[in-house]
């Protein structure tokens, strides 16, 4: 009998979970329609649905990642949002590659980005009395852009020719720093190593996280785009039976390409993004590029819609106890502060408008990489402070969809409207 009624519940829950993901899914598809109407993110809706449903309905999986046993569970989801979303946002940028032309968003990610770990590494250890280690991780998980939030800050689909410099650049951002602030977080894991009594190894860190690794992403996917691109936009117009319409070839291609460079020790972020870059300038108008992105941006979207409400749930459920005023305070100066003005100093001395300017520093949107980053290192080494780490990225990404959600849309038009004014005067 107790067997029956343990398993009666077990499928309640299962049923309304997937019930759940079912009605989020259904959502999403107009979310972007009524984030137009409403001038706010649908993040926040959905993290709003997350808290209300983890609050009404007690007997939803579990979503704290602090929990014993969700330790891969936070890693894993993470990491499949990441990817996926890399990829289309490579696919979605209309710029061809240069690195005259792309000047702006490698800025962003050298001096804002380097910027950003060091003030905050000062502040974890200074302001916090964390760890070297632990203020390291701090700074190199928040320090990334978020490719998967910034979708109302980021260029739209491909074959738009948009040619704003504010999206292009936080598109363009998003994707490169994802991977880019990998080797900061190994140099985490190596001082976190070293607290435990191994020895610290800064020459291996420098040769194999920073250099191969970096080497290999790029390598990987540069070769792997090539190799796609010609099978999918070049071979079809030769050899009839080749020809291929689906456009989950891109989520294919994702999954193939950060398999193959993970077991060779590379940075899968980099090369995934690489690959979408190869595979969009080897052809920039072929209108196969529409559907590879429109099915990884449903694909993306759907999980989104999952995560967020997992995110809800998590800030219901205690993530944020640990939380002290001067962790909060912090983070509110990294938010409002410390990005803004980094960003301000690097794109210092470049063409753009001094609204731009002013727009770029500020839409440095955090979000689900910084998660990504803080649970793959509590994996590979003991850091202490840890659930001090994940309440205090927990009130950035929470502070970030709320200003940024609020505020974005608006201001993007207004930019828009004031580029398009430029425009037509000259």
């Amino acid at each position: 009998m107790l067997i029956v009624v343990v398993t009666e519940l077990y499928m309640n829950i299962y049923i309304l979970s997937i019930s759940i993901i079912g009605f989020a899914a259904l959502a999403m598809a107009w979310m972007p329609s009524i984030t137009e109407k409403i001038k706010i993110s649908y993040s926040i809706i959905f993290v709003i649905l997350g808290g209300v449903l983890y609050s009404v309905f007690k007997g939803l999986p579990d979503p704290l990642p602090t929990s014993p046993g969700n330790k891969n569970y936070a890693i894993h989801i993470t990491e499949m949002m990441v990817i996926i979303s890399l990829m289309g946002t490579g696919l979605k940028i209309d710029d061809p590659f240069s690195f005259k032309g792309w000047a702006t968003p490698f800025r962003l990610i050298t001096i804002t980005m380097l910027l950003c770990i060091g003030i905050l590494t000062a502040l974890g250890m200074y302001a916090l009395n964390f760890p070297i280690a632990t203020a390291l991780l701090l700074g190199a998980a928040l320090a990334p852009t978020d490719p998967v939030l910034a979708a109302d800050v980021q260029v739209g689909p491909p074959l738009q020719n948009e040619k704003e410099n504010t999206r292009f650049s936080l598109t363009a951002e998003a994707g490169l720093n994802d991977g880019m602030a990998f080797p900061f977080t190994w140099l985490a894991i190596v001082l976190a190593l070293t607290v435990q009594g191994n020895s610290p190894d800064i020459f291996k860190w420098v040769y194999y996280d920073l250099i191969y690794r970096t080497i290999a992403g790029i390598a990987c996917g540069y070769l792997f785009g090539k190799a796609l691109a010609w099978l999918t936009l070049d071979i079809p117009g030769k050899k009839f039976f080749l020809k291929t319409k689906d456009g989950f070839v891109a989520i294919s291609a994702t999954l193939l390409v950060y398999g193959i460079t993970e077991l060779i020790h590379g940075y899968g972020f980099i090369a995934v993004f690489v690959t979408a870059i190869t595979i969009r300038n080897y052809e920039l108008h072929h209108k196969y590029h529409l559907k590879l992105h429109s099915f990884t941006d449903q694909i993306e979207r759907i999980l989104l819609a999952v995560v967020l409400i997992l995110f809800g749930g998590m800030l219901v459920s205690g993530i944020l106890k640990p939380l002290t005023w001067e962790m909060a305070l912090v983070s509110l100066v990294f938010i409002f502060i410390i990005r803004p003005l980094t960003g301000y100093l690097a794109l210092t001395g470049t063409n753009l408008h001094f609204k731009e300017k002013l727009a770029i520093s500020f839409f440095g949107i955090k979000g689900i990489g910084s998660f990504y980053y803080l649970a793959f290192a509590v994996s590979a080494a003991s850091f202490t402070n840890v659930d001090e780490l994940w309440a205090m990225i927990s009130f950035v990404v929470l502070i970030s969809i709320l200003i940024h959600g609020f505020t974005a849309t608006l201001t993007m038009k207004k930019i828009e409207e004031e580029f398009t004014e430029e425009t037509k005067k000259t």
